[in-house]
């Protein structure tokens, strides 16, 4: 007796051997798949109290994202148009204007915006920017993780210090809501870190993962030595912790020699995922795949404009490579349908080949492959017999879905997140037509819109929300109008 049945779909099930099964079906039971196979196998060996036909529907597993970041999703594109204040703005709002109220409700909504997009689990960097983490004290993290666990999908929660030198300053709110500074050590830092990893490592749809932010060449020619040497140790200590409790360590922003420097500080393995990875050097390239290290590739990201991950060339030395979104701001989504057909026009018009990076590779990027960058792949990436039933099915009665041929090719070159019918996490149902089954999406907006006004007030960003000058009639920002 299975408690799910699910018939009629085209699956392709992300399998050792990418199976694509017209009219299949599974099987689940106590929130795993049992069984995989013909809607006339399923339904003649197994029966269950609840069936969803599938007829029209593409199944896929759900999709991976390996790389965005918590609190971005109430900040969104504020500051980025308008003299390039968004860093600045995601500094002070993740450092003294964002109360628990603010990561609870960004929480839920992010992970609301994941699953409508088929998003079933996603790395979250607990902050913004490639140093700024929200870890001066563990109720912010519980409050992201709450706000996760309300929603249903799954989340690697990142989080770690900030760079040296410490302390930083960061800032709580007294009764009245007026900042309340402090300062912020490293020890303090890393004993948030504990915590979280304590209370939240496995707990429900959460894991932790470890990070340190990224030391780059211009680090050590501008900080003070003793600063740099801190920073060095501090990064050996965090990735010593994440190999102490078996949790995957992760790095925001490595481009050109900072993975040979990532080495040198034995931080690099198998349990360790690399962001963005823009024009590395060919050595860091075989580095990468020599120790078994991921790549979290991120096609639509701002680093991506100013320089190339090789994805490419990664792949084709044997590293592991993923695709993150980046999201959800300040310019990209979470739809993850995107992000793969960003990365296909993006290498593709690099070598100008349209042959590189075929459709089923980039689907593998989110699913099978991305789940091995985050060390799941046991679990979760693939519909198979013993995983756990996490998958989607996409609506193709849509006219830029049809014909209903080569379905394979469909979903990866016209379906995008809004395609998303149903999507499934651990055998529970949590979208159905479109629409969250055990979420109310209104309360979840209209918290959002709360804690986002709250925000501006609290920043006095108010002129940041404008249309800036140069956003009509002109080619450019700061060119003369045409």
């Amino acid at each position: 007796m299975a408690d799910l049945i699910v018939v009629g779909a085209y699956v392709i099930t992300m399998d050792p051997a990418r199976r694509v099964i017209p009219n299949g079906a599974i099987a689940v039971a106590q929130g795993k798949i049992i069984a995989v196979g013909t809607t006339q196998d399923i339904t003649r060996d197994h029966s269950a109290p609840e069936t969803i036909d599938a007829a029209g529907k593409v199944m896929l597993p759900g999709l991976i994202d390996v790389h965005a970041h918590a609190g971005h999703g109430l900040i969104k594109t504020m500051g980025m148009e308008q003299g390039n204040h968004w860093e600045d703005l995601c500094g002070e709002v993740y450092t003294t204007a964002s109360p628990p109220e603010f990561w609870y409700a960004e929480a839920r909504l992010a992970a609301l915006e994941r699953l409508r997009f088929g998003v079933t689990c996603g790395v979250s960097l607990l902050g913004g920017g490639d140093t700024i983490m929200r870890t001066d004290d563990p109720i912010y993290g519980a409050a992201h993780c709450d706000g996760v666990v309300d929603i249903g999908t799954r989340s690697v929660v990142a989080i770690g210090p900030t760079r040296a030198p410490h302390p930083r300053t960061y800032a709580t709110r007294d009764a009245q809501g007026r900042p309340a500074p402090y300062p912020v050590s490293f020890d303090r830092q890393l004993a948030t870190c504990t915590a979280l990893l304590d209370r939240w490592h496995g707990v429900q749809t959460v894991n932790i993962a470890l990070l340190y932010p990224v030391l780059r060449d211009e680090h050590e020619a501008n900080m003070d030595p003793a600063a740099y040497a801190e920073a060095t140790r501090q990064a050996r200590m965090v990735r010593g912790l994440s190999r102490d409790r078996g949790v995957m360590f992760t790095q925001d922003g490595h481009w050109r020699g900072s993975v040979r420097r990532a080495r040198d500080l034995d931080l690099l393995g198998p349990d360790a995922l690399l962001s963005h990875c823009i024009d590395l050097h060919d050595d860091e390239i075989t580095l990468c795949a020599e120790t078994g290290t991921r790549v979290a590739h991120n096609p639509s990201a701002i680093a991506s404009v100013m320089g190339r991950c090789p994805a490419i060339e990664l792949i084709e030395a044997g590293a592991v490579v993923a695709i993150g979104s980046d999201a959800t701001a300040p310019d990209r989504s979470g739809d993850m349908f995107r992000h793969m057909q960003q990365a296909m026009h993006y290498h593709r018009t690099h070598f100008r080949d349209p042959s590189v990076l075929p459709p089923g590779k980039a689907l593998e990027m989110v699913t099978i492959d991305a789940a091995k960058a985050l060390g799941l792949d046991h679990m979760i990436g693939s519909v198979e017999v013993g995983k756990a039933a996490d998958f989607i099915l996409i609506d193709m009665q849509r006219p830029h879905l049809y014909p209903l041929n080569m379905q394979p090719f469909r979903v990866v070159y016209f379906a995008n997140g809004n395609d998303v019918d149903t999507v499934v996490i651990g055998g529970k149902v949590l979208l159905a037509q479109c629409r969250p089954v055990h979420t109310d999406q209104a309360a979840v907006l209209a918290d959002a819109q709360r804690e986002a006004e709250r925000m501006i007030d609290r920043t006095r960003s108010q002129g940041l929300l404008g249309i800036p000058d140069g956003f009509w009639g002109r080619a450019r920002y700061g060119a003369a109008a045409t």
